[in-house]
């Protein structure tokens, strides 16, 4: 779904609408990249991807049909009060997928991998990890990237590293 910003970068599907299917799909590419992940981690962006899409549904959802079309979608993540709490929980989640070994550090290749599979355009990847200010070794902290994720959903913030995400690709 590549709609701007408050859409994660995913591919809208053909129906137009998203259900739980898609994050069914989603969570098992992030899955996939996240190999070297320990059970608890692996469980906890499972768990994490759940609770957002249960969270859609439960907000989202006015007829009970199971989807939720792009125009109920959008308004939706914008709202802190809302959709704050999945937020914090998702973007802990994914940024320790991108942690295996527990050193608190994440490096470029498995952050594209997880991004990636999310469905962020490989180039915005790049652009995004390097607005995160890696070190001499390509890396960036847990930490940071948690709170990129957040801010990428904080609807009153501009000019953050998450920008990165939804600008032209780089040729």
């Amino acid at each position: 779904m590549s709609v701007g910003r408050p859409l994660c970068g995913w591919r809208i599907p053909i129906s137009g609408v998203i259900d739980s299917g898609d994050f069914d799909l989603m969570t098992e590419r992030v899955l996939e990249a996240a190999v070297a992940s320990n059970a608890d981690a692996r469980q906890a962006i499972r768990t994490a991807f759940r609770r957002y899409w249960t969270t859609l549904a439960t907000e989202l959802d006015a007829n009970g049909d199971g989807v939720i079309t792009i125009e109920e979608f959008r308004p939706f993540v914008l709202d802190p009060q809302r959709f704050g709490p999945t937020v914090t929980e998702f973007a802990r989640a994914l940024s320790a997928l991108g942690d295996p070994d527990g050193d608190g550090l994440i490096e470029r290749p498995l952050f594209l991998s997880l991004m990636t599979a999310i469905g962020f355009e490989e180039a915005n990847i790049h652009a995004l990890f390097d607005a995160f200010g890696p070190d001499a070794t390509d890396r960036i902290t847990v930490a940071t990237w948690a709170a990129g994720i957040e801010d990428y959903y904080a609807p009153d913030l501009a000019g953050i590293p998450g920008d990165q995400l939804v600008g032209a690709p780089a040729v």
